[in-house]
């Protein structure tokens, strides 16, 4: 990252309800699809029902429809600031981050609800990077240690190699990353001197290249990509916590702000997950003021709103989507990292 005068070292650790039917049918006709429908057992399309009562509980689940539990894993070591991708069949790629010393670790873990195994290594030790999973491989973007780097790294899970895939306009860690129709969007960030108000795209193959421009300068925000749009969420402009709600539309370039959070919030986690993002934990302005709490934020109207708690509080951890299931992993609490796993499963009401 940018272990910037870690003034940042202080500032950072970091339904399923059918609808019946407004048809008005004749009466006998309507009686006798009721007694059907109760007392066949429905074995026509059994499958089709299972699918349906999952999309609704993954589109219309809040918080406080979810079952929350400790994985039976753990990383080999307390990790924070750690890049983290999905990459399909139940795991998750963890690279770099900060362990329980505060010291930045090239170690690349690769985990599943069984158990966690090394997946090779980077070329340097990092933290406060970003990951994204683009035509099967997973891109690290940023990053650093004693200064910000500017590489992007692309790793392969099936053979653990690891190397340069291109390089961004300016160093840059602290940043956030989502992907939107194959292009990935890295959002805000620090350059070793300054907060970065960009917006830059990029896609394997091509040019890293600025898109849109934030009001300002924002380190540590959660970003998710939602109904073809990124929801950038909090962070820290200078040292100090937001609590704007933002909105980029990568057709157009615009940034607006949408919304605001119930209280200024930064090191955050964000997941998009049906028809929310759901924001967790974080922290304030303040170093030692984790939070515990989770906000679910409409990106159409940018209304926020409180949606339930973690386990603990917990800022700077990485927040994956495995499944159906969002995984939060590591992390700072108020006793120093996590090596812990959570996941929180969305269940029909």
């Amino acid at each position: 990252m940018t272990r910037a005068p870690r003034s940042d070292a202080v500032e950072r650790r970091r339904t399923l309800r059918r609808r019946r039917s407004a048809a008005a049918l004749a009466l006998c006709l309507s009686l006798a699809l009721v007694v059907w429908a109760s007392t066949s057992g429905s074995p026509a399309h059994p499958t089709f029902a299972k699918e349906a009562g999952r999309k609704s509980a993954v589109s219309r689940a809040t918080l406080g429809h979810f079952v929350r539990r400790r994985l039976p894993v753990a990383l080999p070591f307390a990790l924070q600031d750690a890049a983290a991708a999905s990459v399909g069949s139940g795991r998750v790629v963890l690279l770099g981050g900060l362990n329980a010393a505060d010291t930045s670790t090239v170690a690349v873990s690769v985990l599943d609800a069984n158990g966690v195994h090394a997946g090779g290594t980077l070329p340097v030790a990092q933290h406060d990077a970003q990951a994204a999973l683009l035509g099967g491989r997973v891109y690290v973007f940023g990053g650093g240690q004693f200064s910000s780097y500017d590489h992007i790294l692309a790793y392969d899970p099936a053979s653990g190699r690891i190397g340069e895939a291109a390089h961004l306009p300016t160093p840059t860690s602290d940043a956030a990353v989502a992907v939107i129709a194959g292009t990935a969007y890295v959002v805000g960030g620090y350059d070793g001197e300054r907060a970065l108000a960009t917006i830059v795209a990029w896609r394997p193959g091509e040019q890293p290249r600025i898109v849109g421009r934030l009001p300002y300068g924002l380190r540590y925000a959660a970003v998710a990509a939602s109904a073809g749009r990124l929801v950038v969420v909090g962070g820290s402009r200078e040292e100090a916590a937001t609590s704007a709600i933002l909105s980029f539309d990568p057709t157009t370039g615009a940034v607006r702000r949408i919304g605001e959070l119930p209280a200024p919030l930064t090191h955050a986690a964000a997941v998009a997950l049906g028809s929310y993002v759901y924001v967790l934990g974080g922290r304030g302005s303040a170093p030692g003021s984790q939070r515990r709490g989770v906000i679910a934020i409409d990106p159409a109207s940018g209304r926020a709103q409180r949606d339930g708690t973690l386990s603990l509080r917990l800022s700077d951890a990485a927040a994956v989507l495995v499944g159906e299931s969002i995984w939060l992993i590591g992390g700072l609490g108020t006793a120093g990292a996590s090596a812990e796993v959570f996941e929180l499963t969305p269940t029909a009401p």
